[in-house]
């Protein structure tokens, strides 16, 4: 009995002195972080358009907040969403084959690996930077960020998608392996059914990013709020600026309350 006390009381002083490591080594890394920021200057109009702002806020442009036409905010939001919605699916369309060829559970070692190097490949570039590039394919509009939303969302949603199919229940694909079925059939009568709440809740959590990163692609001219938004800020129409953030904080405050909503009752069934 002394010997087990004395075995736990020098691992928990072990324990002590990993942790400790670790707290040494996280204090390492904030400090060399910060060093890289350099000094943190704030240009003497900072405050006044910190201010400006906020009034901006309290002090909405109504006919932009409440009107109907192109350049009021309920046709921006839901052209933002729209551009959203579409990116989403236009991915999910390419990442359903994607995930299943980059799973060790359906495709060979090769196969698998090569795919998972082209999905690494297509996250590792920012959507920002895609945005860019499409801009200069198609032109500036909507069907640029849509393009860009599609491409960025293939990279988390075959990730996620086959790291999914990879913690399945091997009982249920080794009975249809005796059953002799098919690659096909196995994908559409073992891995589907098991998969479906699963990759709607992933489908509505990355709708829910997607529509965010449209207001962003807005900026480049990818459509959608952005852009009426940096106007606003550069021509110094705080009242816009206002009704503009308004209407976004609201709108994604909906769409994130309907979304947990949803992904909830998928969950719980």
């Amino acid at each position: 009995m002394i010997n087990k006390i004395n075995e736990m009381y020098e691992s928990r002083t072990s324990d002590k002195y990993f942790k400790a490591l670790w707290v040494l080594g996280l204090v390492i890394l904030i400090v060399w972080s910060w060093s890289a920021l350099g000094s943190i200057d704030i240009s003497e109009k900072g405050p006044t358009i910190a201010f400006n702002i906020i009034s901006g806020i309290f002090h909405p442009n109504l006919e932009t907040l409440l009107g109907l036409g192109e350049s009021g905010v309920l046709h921006l939001l839901l052209e933002t969403a729209a551009i959203a919605f579409m990116g989403t699916i236009v991915g999910a369309v390419f990442s359903i084959p994607l995930a299943f060829l980059a799973s060790r559970k359906v495709m060979p070692m090769p196969i698998t690996v090569i795919t998972r190097l082209f999905v690494m490949a297509v996250r590792t570039i920012p959507s920002f930077v895609y945005g860019l590039m499409f801009i200069r394919v198609t032109g500036p509009g909507a069907f640029a960020g849509v393009m860009t939303l599609s491409v960025t969302s293939i990279g988390m949603i075959s990730k996620l998608f086959s790291e999914t199919i990879d913690d399945l229940d091997d009982s249920i694909l080794e009975a249809l392996d005796a059953a002799g079925c098919s690659t096909f059939q196995k994908i559409r009568c073992g891995i589907i059914p098991q998969l479906w709440s699963s990759l709607i809740s992933t489908l509505i959590f990355r709708f829910d990013m997607n529509l965010r990163d449209a207001t962003i692609l807005g900026v480049v001219g990818a459509g959608g709020i952005g852009a009426p938004l940096t106007f606003a800020i550069n021509g110094y129409k705080w009242d816009e600026v206002g009704a503009i953030l308004i209407g976004l904080i609201a709108f994604i405050l909906i769409v994130e309350y309907s979304s947990s909503y949803i992904r909830k009752r998928l969950t719980q069934g």
